[in-house]
């Protein structure tokens, strides 16, 4: 199938226009009266109510249950090249309002539907770029969009990739592209005040997390002379600043090998011997470490997303509180609990209920000191509230 020079208008259903009025980027197959699988991948459409009324401009993937990406809510403006340029451009200088380029360290410059791009993810290291597309329709433009980050960021490397999940929901092949200088090694940065590795050519990200590094520090500054357990460290984040600023002694947890040991070595580098870790299941340690009668003065929850969709909501909370009520069985009163959610399906609202539950069940008091967010690179699209995911909670014990 070839792709059109002119858009092609697809119409919704009778009264699913609502949302897309209101600007929010992701029309499902399900909305659509003509869902468009005959059209090419990476066909511009006009979306129409059922009446022929002109909504918006978007980019459409047959393949995927996310049928089209909307980009453009005025008909005088083209989905091109230059489109792209303009909100790489605009999302830059987004950043820049607040933090002045510091060239050795790391930040987010697109975040997809928050920065107007669906579909695509720029992460800068120091003078290197990983870049992630999570939509097989906006591949059309791919070369494009490198390129100009190349030229536009002056980069020494870009690694650009669509994970294996990523091209199985999208319908397309996984693809990774090198532009610039092939990278031999991992690629070196700073964050908060740590000398910190991310492996950007082999796949495997195990530098510390973007959206969190603000809350890292934040957080740090509770931890002081406190004992920790750090549970999910993945690469560890929370634990690493932690020790680095003062805490008396962290235990990391995680049970992925690979994240374990890009934190040893990051620990290492660091010169940090006030922290160590340990291989588990994330309610396996929790639950052997009380029965063992430890007891911590901060307890750190930083999980992988638990709900991945709308169905998956209750089942997460039930996760969460059980998590949750486990970490208050190893706190004293006056300890620290830091928890944290990335799933963008769990509101702000049914987490802070989730923990009311917590607190009554264990016959706790919660005092939350600061109710946080992601870093100021990871914006939130007003639009789109999926992109208010982060969650991170800090909270005296009582």
């Amino acid at each position: 199938m070839t792709v059109s020079e002119q858009p092609i208008p697809l119409r919704l259903k009778p009264t699913r226009q609502f949302p897309f009025l209101a600007r929010h980027p992701w029309v499902h197959a399900h909305a659509l009266a003509e869902d468009g699988r005959d059209l090419a991948c990476g066909q511009v459409i006009d979306l129409l109510d059922h009446d022929g009324n002109w909504i918006a401009r978007g980019i459409l993937n047959p393949a995927s249950r996310l049928r089209i990406r909307l980009y453009v809510f005025d008909s005088a403006t083209a989905i091109d090249e230059t489109l792209w340029h303009q909100r790489i451009d605009a999302a830059v200088r987004r950043r820049r309002v607040t933090d002045p380029l510091d060239e050795q360290a790391a930040e987010r410059l697109v975040f997809s539907e928050s920065d107007l791009i669906s579909g695509l993810i720029v992460d800068r290291y120091a003078d290197c770029l990983g870049v992630q597309f999570t939509s097989g329709a906006l591949l059309r433009w791919r070369d494009s969009i490198l390129d100009y980050l190349q030229e536009s960021q002056k980069t020494r490397a870009i690694v650009a990739r669509i994970d294996p999940r990523t091209a199985k929901h999208e319908g397309v092949e996984e693809i990774e592209a090198c532009l610039g200088e092939t990278l031999s090694s991992p690629v070196t940065y700073r964050q908060n005040g740590l000398d910190l590795v991310v492996d950007l050519q082999s796949g495997q990200k195990t530098g510390g997390f973007l959206d969190q590094r603000c809350n890292h520090e934040a957080v740090a500054r509770y931890l002081k002379g406190r004992s920790v357990l750090d549970v999910c460290c993945y690469a560890g984040g929370f634990g690493l600043v932690a020790a680095k600023q003062g805490a008396a002694a962290v235990i990391g947890i995680d049970s992925s090998q690979v994240a374990l040991d890009a934190a040893t070595t990051a620990s290492e580098r660091n010169g940090l011997d006030s922290i160590s870790f340990e291989k588990s299941d994330c309610f396996d340690a929790l639950k052997k470490h009380a029965q063992e009668g430890r007891e911590y003065d901060a307890v750190i929850l930083d999980p992988p997303r638990f709900a991945g969709s709308r169905h998956q909501i209750d089942s997460a909370l039930r996760a969460y509180g059980r998590l949750n009520s486990l970490a208050l069985d190893l706190l004293q009163p006056g300890g620290i609990l830091v928890t944290c959610s990335c799933s963008g399906r769990v509101s702000r609202a049914d987490f802070l209920n989730m923990l009311l539950d917590v607190g009554r069940r264990r016959r706790r008091d919660m005092v939350v000191m600061e109710n946080r967010g992601p870093a100021p690179d990871h914006p939130v699209a007003i639009s789109c509230p999926e992109s208010d995911y982060l969650k991170c909670l800090i909270a005296e014990i009582r």
